[in-house]
């Protein structure tokens, strides 16, 4: 690992117990016999990082903000499951959830650990967790397993607790758990302009429908339907995340769809997946119930977001189109469950 590379170069290490700080010094820089330690030019000294500090860097690595990428599709599938069956398993609810989110926290620690190995990550990135040398990669491998795992014995307890098969359980769950591996991980689909592919397939209809099938014991098209506003808008986030990092993905000698299409294109894709679902909300509300109007309210963040992306600022807009999706989600599910009985298509 690189981490490995870089301790091998240092021959010498000096701890200052009274300071908490720790000087490292290079092969060619050795300090003058009587005199002060002089660290090296090129690296600053590193502090020791307590124990509080290094918790809330595995926190920040799994980057909760796109948290909202795989809790919206659950709770989706389960309002669409109580509409559907007339009641909620609130337990299967809980452990959907829990294994919906290791999954994707354990994915999101897979693309750092490979995002960093290929040298894509650096100083300037928004997440510099091994960057910054607060983590070793190790560290973030064994946690990624940890996540891996959890979400293993969730997915075995929704076998005992749903009547789903175990097949078809396996199948969706599975399929989850490899999209998020391979985003970046064996195959790396995030390098090859496929990534983009990966998530709104994983982070939309088969999130949703896991959800769906645990709670109500069957598989049904009717969430794959229901899911397509919610993973346009999922895949957004992403979209806007490779357009920022367009430029240094290249140098980087990967390839994303938004390298692909260019800078305009990618303006328009992105308009495309924030306010297509709007379009569909409108379609419901005005020919089934009005309550599919709620998700409307979130339109002037939209257009917040859409001159930000025009304007070609984009600090910041990965996490400001999670807390949309966020909401668009919230109102949609409000909307479903709002809706008045036997008014919605298939429900």
């Amino acid at each position: 690992m690189k981490s490995d590379n870089c301790s091998n170069n240092i021959s010498i290490s000096t701890e200052l117990f009274n300071g908490a700080e720790f000087t490292d010094l290079s092969k060619d820089s050795a300090p003058l016999p009587n005199g002060p330690v002089h660290p090296p030019v090129d690296r600053p000294p590193t502090k020791a990082v307590g124990w509080k500090k290094k918790c809330a860097s595995y926190v920040l690595a799994l980057r909760p903000w796109s948290f909202s990428a795989s809790l919206t599709p659950v709770a989706l599938g389960s309002a669409l499951a109580y509409r559907a069956e007339g009641r909620l398993d609130f337990i299967v609810l809980l452990a959907c959830a829990v294994a919906v989110l290791a999954v994707h926290g354990a994915g999101n620690l897979v693309n750092t650990y490979y995002d960093f190995t290929k040298g894509i990550d650096h100083k300037k990135s928004d997440d510099r967790t091994l960057v910054d040398q607060i983590l070793e990669p190790q560290d973030v491998v064994r946690f990624g397993m940890v996540l891996y795992t959890l979400g293993c014995v969730c997915a075995a307890c929704l076998y005992f607790l749903s009547k789903l098969k175990l097949e078809q359980m396996a199948l969706i769950y599975f399929g989850g758990l490899s999209g998020s591996f391979l985003y970046t991980g064996g195959i790396g689909f995030k390098y090859v302009a496929l990534g983009d592919l990966v998530i709104l397939i994983t982070f939309g209809p088969l999130a949703v429908m896991f959800a769906h099938a645990v709670q109500v014991g069957s598989l049904s098209v009717t969430p794959l339907l229901y899911a397509v506003p919610l993973a346009l808008n999922t895949e957004a986030i992403l979209h806007s995340n490779n357009t920022r990092d367009m430029e240094s993905d290249r140098q980087a000698g990967i390839v994303t769809l938004a390298i692909l299409i260019g800078p305009t294109l990618s303006y328009v894709l992105y308009n495309l997946l924030v306010f297509f679902p709007y379009v569909i909300f409108c379609i419901l509300a005005t020919r089934y119930t009005i309550s599919m109007a709620l998700p409307l309210l979130t339109i002037p963040l939209a257009f917040s977001l859409e001159r930000q992306f025009r304007s070609q600022n984009f600090t910041g807009i990965p996490q400001k189109t999670a807390k949309l999706n966020l909401f668009v989600g919230l109102f949609y599910l409000f909307g479903i469950l709002l809706a008045p009985p036997g008014s919605l298509p298939k429900l």
